[in-house]
């Protein structure tokens, strides 16, 4: 009987520990590295591939496909997008690169060596962020749902919804696969989900707040995350923001 009474003594620490109960990690940051961005970036996507940046920026009449050098912020390419066109999320996938628009429900692939549109696409709702690995490709839409699709074929497979326990989150954004994790920017905030890309569960949080000091008056919102695979290195930057940043996260 003692021994049943201390094992039901023990049964909270068991779910809470030995079941996974426990709620999403909390992480800062240390800034590793700043370089300069272009402040008239309005910055919609953003990836890291073979030592440059491939950025979309947004706004009507505004909006562009570049390549960017890492170190000093050069544009070294760019393909400016038709004026009816507000440019969102990018993902790179071998020799392409997929471009979202914003309320058109319309995507652009691009040869990635010359920028070269190749073909439209459509899809419904909004388009916010991209990120993909070799076989799938994960799309926000500004809610709490992330859609996944065929990477060859585009074609939509099933979606997830974000969520913290019962709390879905939503105003999902710019999107990244970090070492098999989304990462994900919530709009108007200066916090990164890390997301399961299985069921959509956030297994953390990553707080930047005032990591733009001496912030200017036309810098908008954080949005904009990008991994080097190969060096480990997270960078990130937001709207109109006149550095990236490159950083270390430290859990709390």
């Amino acid at each position: 009987m003692r021994k049943s009474l201390v094992f039901l003594a023990m049964l909270p620490l068991f779910f809470a520990f030995g079941c996974g109960a426990s709620g999403p990690r909390n992480y800062g940051y240390q800034v590793v590295n700043t370089y300069p961005h272009d402040p008239a970036a309005f910055t919609e996507g953003l990836e890291y591939r073979d030592g440059f940046l491939y950025e979309s920026t947004g706004l009507n009449g505004k909006s562009s496909l570049r390549k960017v050098k890492l170190e000093t912020g050069e544009v070294v390419q760019r393909f400016d997008i038709m004026p009816d066109y507000f440019g969102e999320g990018i993902t790179v996938l071998a020799d392409k690169i997929i471009q979202l628009t914003y309320q058109t429900q319309t995507g652009f692939v691009y040869n990635r060596k010359d920028f070269k549109l190749e073909r439209t696409f459509n899809y419904k709702g909004e388009g916010w962020g991209l990120t993909s690995d070799a076989n799938l490709i994960y799309m926000s839409d500004g809610t709490s749902a992330i859609r996944v699709w065929d990477a060859a074929t585009l074609a939509e497979k099933m979606r997830i919804t974000v969520h913290e326990g019962d709390t879905q989150i939503s105003d999902v954004n710019e999107l990244e696969l970090v070492d098999g994790e989304i990462y994900a920017n919530i709009w108007k905030t200066e916090r990164i989900a890390r997301i399961s890309p299985a069921d959509g569960k956030v297994m953390g949080w990553i707080n930047l707040t005032g990591i733009l000091e001496n912030r200017p008056p036309e810098a908008d919102v954080m949005n904009g995350i990008a991994y080097d695979t190969v060096g480990k290195r997270l960078f990130v930057t937001g709207k109109y923001w006149p550095k990236l940043f490159e950083i270390k996260l430290i859990e709390k």
